[in-house]
């Protein structure tokens, strides 16, 4: 059994509009919300034997944000793959992921890692599907599921979604804001 946790970054910052899009790091609200995510994950015991990272700015400020453990650098593969990845260059990523690691995280982009999540799913006894449909936001999460002894065997469909969270839903953590906004507003909101 092999688990899979899609996280997007956090929110990131247009503050600057003359930053490449790669370089963009996260703005205040991103800052906040991905040490809640990261506590979640703690509290959960999803601890990932192996992270596979975007090396865009906001994704590597995520993955440091969620705390300590989560980036270590034995356990992290920073991949310029993953910058703006399509579903099908994340599928050949986690394919080819050792067989050692039982829990893996990759951190990436929309609208990629929607694309995936969605295309992972196979079996969804918990109707997390249609809100994952409605929207994946920044610094979301979902869960898989693979009755795989090796990660080259997940294929499209294959995958239980667990759950699917969102920051502003985890209870007893500060949200960041009360403000249920995403990048959407950006002008290249697919993309991020």
């Amino acid at each position: 059994m092999k688990t899979l946790l899609l996280l997007r970054h956090a929110k990131s910052s247009w503050a600057d509009p003359g930053r490449a899009d790669h370089d963009r790091e996260l703005n205040p609200r991103g800052e906040k919300a991905a040490p809640v995510m990261g506590r979640f994950l703690m509290r959960e015991g999803l601890m990932p034997d192996l992270v596979w990272c975007s090396t865009a700015a906001r994704a590597v400020q995520t993955l440091g944000l969620l705390g300590r453990q989560f980036a270590g650098d034995d356990q992290v593969i920073y991949a310029q793959d993953l910058y703006m990845a399509s579903e099908t260059a994340l599928l050949k990523c986690l394919q080819q992921t050792h067989a050692e690691a039982d829990r893996v995280m990759m951190v990436g982009h929309n609208p990629g890692m929607e694309s995936f999540a969605l295309a992972l799913t196979g079996i969804d006894e918990n109707g997390h599907r249609p809100d994952m449909e409605r929207k994946f936001p920044t610094c979301a999460l979902c869960q898989f599921s693979f009755d795989v002894a090796d990660w080259s065997a997940v294929k499209w469909g294959a995958g239980r979604l667990e759950r699917f969270i969102k920051v502003k839903n985890l209870q007893g953590d500060a949200r960041p804001t009360n403000d249920d906004s995403d990048e959407s507003s950006s002008p290249d909101s697919a993309n991020t």
